[in-house]
């Protein structure tokens, strides 16, 4: 039996996207091995975000060469995408694969392997005008499910490659994700989590149909308790949005609402389709109908011509604002996007300095919100031991609150109430009201 191993870098997508042409492995007959070791075929879904990005991957590739020098190595996804031409050049790789035709990776692998040349089948994405469904029925080592029911991005943010790697918005059809999720549902899986490269497009392409409504139509799939959506922009919660929310007791209590920075001169420069008062007005609704909702975000400094000025108006925003959770990006040029031109472009060091303010910041009000519980009861969703030979389970709470708690029992894949204690680190303690 071959043996094959992936390697997965960037987000959430990409994650999905493995898990798929893993299960299409296994459906062929081959053995999945962990990637630090010996394999006969390793393949590596790459990420193009940043050029740290690609670098990292082009450590990965030839990292499998040390494993097995004799082996097969395929590299898919956004940077084979961007720059095919250039992982070609790469010793060992034998198959360049884009962002589409994942579905047919066990036949291209196996046609590859017959041939000495290497092969690119790498085509122009933005030609592409259909959703390339890749099912999971089985998820490794999980108790949430991520779903990918989007494709594509049209945003073209200054500072963003995306969207030249993953082409057009292309949506899935719901028969497809309501089939998927019914498959999880009866595996077990408790929580599903909605993802795409721009989730909040999802249906435009197809006309009759939005986001809200398949959040409904996944919300009403018995067995599932939990619903959950990735990434997120202020328009997307349009009246009809708002108006139907609290109908879903289903949905989470958290949102992932992209920010990116505080200032409207900067939103402007990253080309972001939004001002910092329609952010603070959708941040407004969603507390008002959900008091207790987790807020989380991402935020760049040092964007090119971002000043002194700029900036305090990102700080007095992201603390107006009090998010539970941020993510903290410091600029990186990207080749190929326009902000990579762009005059003003802020050195390192205050680009350091800058990112350690607003960590800061993030860190109180995270610990703010997490203080907000001790006391109170949250259900918990439990995903895996911290380790193997501890009995503490960890999980998260609906509005995204990461829980350890002691038991004796497996409890991996429950939901369970859990009355919360104290704050160790970045969790918070509990204890388990019932199993």
């Amino acid at each position: 039996m071959n043996k094959v191993a992936f390697y997965t870098l960037g987000c959430k997508v990409n994650q999905y996207e493995t898990e798929a042409m893993i299960e299409a492995f296994e459906n062929a007959g081959y053995e999945i091995v962990e990637y630090d070791g010996y394999s006969d075929i390793y393949i590596i879904n790459t990420c193009t975000v940043t050029n740290m990005g690609d670098r990292k991957s082009r450590q990965i590739i030839r990292r499998a060469l040390e494993y097995n020098p004799k082996a097969f190595i395929a590299v898919v996804g956004c940077y084979s995408q961007i720059a095919p031409d250039e992982i070609l050049g790469i010793d060992g790789v034998r198959l360049v694969l884009g962002t589409n035709e994942r579905s047919k990776i066990v036949q291209l692998v196996e046609d590859a392997q017959n041939v000495e040349d290497k092969i690119s089948v790498v085509g122009d994405i933005m030609e592409i005008e259909e959703f390339e469904d890749m099912n999971i029925k089985h998820y490794k080592s999980r108790s949430r499910a991520f779903i990918k029911i989007q494709e594509g991005c049209e945003q073209y943010c200054t500072y963003c490659i995306i969207p030249y790697a993953r082409g057009h918005i292309r949506s899935r059809k719901p028969d497809s994700i309501i089939e998927e999720v019914k498959i999880l549902a009866d595996s077990g899986y408790k929580e599903v989590v909605l993802t795409g490269i721009h989730v909040g497009s999802y249906g435009r392409d197809l006309g009759d149909i939005g986001l809200i409504d398949i959040i409904q139509m996944v919300h009403d799939v018995d067995g599932i308790e939990r619903l959950r959506m990735s990434s997120v922009e202020p328009k997307t919660f349009d009246d009809d949005f708002l108006r139907r929310l609290p109908h879903l007791n289903k949905l989470c209590r958290h949102f992932h609402l992209s920010l990116q920075s505080g200032c409207d001169e900067t939103l402007k420069r990253m080309n972001r389709k939004y001002t910092t008062q329609e952010y603070m007005e959708v941040v407004k609704k969603l507390r008002s109908i959900y008091p207790e909702v987790g807020i989380t975000t991402d935020i760049i400094v040092g964007f090119p011509g971002e000043t002194q000025e700029e900036f305090e108006k990102t700080v007095q925003f992201v603390k107006e604002v009090s998010f539970s959770s941020m993510h903290i990006f410091k600029f990186s040029p990207r080749k190929g996007t326009p902000a990579a031109k762009f005059k003003g472009q802020v050195s390192a060091q205050v680009k350091e300095e800058r990112s350690k303010i607003i960590f800061n910041i993030a860190k109180e009000n995270q610990m703010k919100f997490m203080n907000s519980f001790i006391g109170k009861s949250l259900n918990v969703l439990f995903e895996q031991k911290i380790d193997e030979n501890s009995n503490y389970y960890e999980g998260l709470t609906d509005n995204y609150i990461r829980v350890m708690a002691e038991t004796a029992y497996d409890i991996k894949g429950k939901i369970i109430s859990t009355k919360i204690k104290g704050i160790n680190k970045d969790m918070m303690l509990g204890i388990l009201e019932k199993i």
